[in-house]
């Protein structure tokens, strides 16, 4: 590393990622400075404390791996609460279980076996002498109409903005189908929420790591690029190449709260 740094590296942004970063970084005998534009560290995992429960500011997370060695990792930080996320689907007031599984077929057409609700993908299942060539096409060619009207279309057209049609056939390529009786969300080996929320886990991370909040890098970008020698930067990336390549299309969800 050049010394005429004050620091080593520059982390932008103070989520999980960046976190990691710094404090790999710091073990490794690197001088870290982290910023973040938002009042507080942690980025979209960001915990905030209401009547002694932790609510994540920005959506549920749950934590989830089948690496070993991840898991040992963050639980040096935070003890993890087990959770099986199961989610819901419902449908003109109908429930149905997800991911799909042999609930979700029970629950649709009435099947108790494996064979059964087989039988009726592949009875729907649209056959094409082409590759997919949207996410309409995709969906409907693994797991047939029934399926796609009920559980996927509504959902993913309100997620993207726009119609199954134009959007690419890849979003979808590993939608997962499972015939056995399983609601769990994840394959992973290890599942879970941290006790007491994610800001212990980051702030361990953190811990010795100079840290500035309510720190705009483009507010006054010469002087961060200035002052470490690397930069590792977390944010937006068209916004880090001034949007000469043009904008993404960030998609995010609307917040309704209820106490």
């Amino acid at each position: 590393m050049n010394s005429a740094f004050k620091y080593d590296l520059l982390v932008v942004g103070a989520g999980l990622y960046g976190a990691v970063v710094a404090y790999r970084a710091r073990k490794a005998g690197k001088r870290v400075f982290v910023i973040d534009r938002r009042s507080h560290t942690g980025g979209n995992v960001y915990c905030e404390n209401q009547d002694n429960i932790f609510v994540h500011k920005y959506g549920a997370h749950i934590f989830h791996t089948s690496n070993k060695e991840v898991w040992d990792f963050v639980n040096q930080f935070v003890e993890f609460k087990p959770f099986v996320h199961s989610p819901l689907a419902n449908y003109k007031g109908e429930i149905y279980p997800l991911p799909f599984n042999l609930n979700t077929f029970e629950r649709l057409w009435g099947v108790a076996t494996a064979e059964e609700a087989q039988a009726k993908i592949e009875e729907q299942r649209l056959r094409l002498d082409h590759e997919p060539r949207n996410l309409e096409e995709q969906a409907l060619s693994l797991v047939g109409r029934d399926v796609y009207e009920t559980l996927i279309k509504g959902y993913t057209e309100k997620q993207w903005g726009r119609p199954c049609a134009e959007l690419p056939a890849f979003i979808i390529r590993r939608l997962p189908v499972r015939m056995v009786y399983d609601n769990n969300y994840f394959n992973d080996a290890y599942q879970g929420i941290p006790i007491g929320g994610y800001n212990r886990l980051i702030e361990g991370l953190l811990e010795g790591v100079d840290t500035l909040v309510n720190t705009d890098f483009f507010a006054n970008r010469e002087k961060w690029e200035a002052i470490a020698d690397k930069i590792v930067f977390t944010g937006k990336i068209d916004e880090y190449y001034d949007y000469r390549f043009g904008k993404l299309e960030y998609r995010t969800v609307r917040f309704e709260t209820a106490t």
